[in-house]
């Protein structure tokens, strides 16, 4: 479904932030992306949506990523910002959610009934009508996960899902993104979060993957973690 081959990238003349990435995320596979700060997980999100162009190859389900397919390519993905406020936009939940189709040339009653059928499956359905400036940070990020799945995405890029969000509403959004079935490329330092999310886990290091597999043993790698100056995942501390 996504496919980096060999990929770098410098925001400034000398300075690689990425460096030769490579690595494959297959159709319906829940992806981690951790690092420490500066280990270049936006970087990767960034390219990836064509926000940021380096060298090297990248693909979505197969088109390359370019100037001449970001149309195609974006269409494919859905993108759920860290900060919900820079994505609901529009004055009411159900306006943010109608508004991709729409501009996707989605006719109006085929939007209308993809804004009903995502807002059901999430028990949202009480948001519909809400003002955006008037529903909570939980309810916030729970409306920017349904205005994405509107779109009918084929992968789910999602930054810091669960930031600050309180341990009530952190677990809303955990059991909903377990229950995506969309491809999935989660970037967080909640690692509890990856844990509980994802079965596999890209630790990236200084533009580097220092390891790639599975999200269980990677996670309990004191060592490893530590000398990517990330820690143990709240959950494990004392166990290992």
């Amino acid at each position: 479904m996504i496919e980096f081959q060999n990929v770098s990238f410098s925001y400034e003349k000398g300075t690689r932030v990425i460096e030769n990435l490579s690595f494959r995320i297959a159709d319906g596979e829940a992806v981690g992306l951790i690092g420490a700060n500066g280990a270049g997980k936006s970087t990767v999100m960034k390219l990836l949506l064509g926000l940021l162009t380096g060298e090297g190859k990248i693909l979505v389900d197969g088109v390359e990523v370019g100037r001449d397919t970001l149309a195609a390519v974006r269409k494919k993905l859905g993108f759920v910002l860290q900060n919900s406020d820079n994505q609901m936009f529009m004055p009411t939940v159900y306006e943010d959610m109608i508004f991709a189709p729409l501009n996707y040339m989605v006719s109006r009653e085929e939007a209308e009934a993809r804004v009903d059928k995502v807002l059901a499956e999430l028990g949202l359905e009480y948001l519909k009508h809400r003002y955006n400036h008037k529903i909570s940070g939980g309810e916030k990020r729970m409306a920017a996960i349904a205005t994405v799945l509107a779109m009918e995405p084929e992968a789910i890029l999602m930054d810091e899902p669960t930031s600050a969000l309180d341990p009530y509403n952190r677990r809303i959004v955990i059991n909903t993104i377990r229950g995506l079935s969309q491809t999935k490329l989660i970037t967080s330092h909640d690692l509890d979060m990856i844990l509980d999310t994802c079965e596999r886990v890209i630790l990236l290091s200084d533009g580097h993957i220092a390891a790639d597999g599975p999200a269980d043993k990677i996670l309990r790698d004191r060592a490893l973690l530590e000398a990517n100056h990330m820690e143990l995942p709240l959950s494990l501390c004392g166990r290992e």
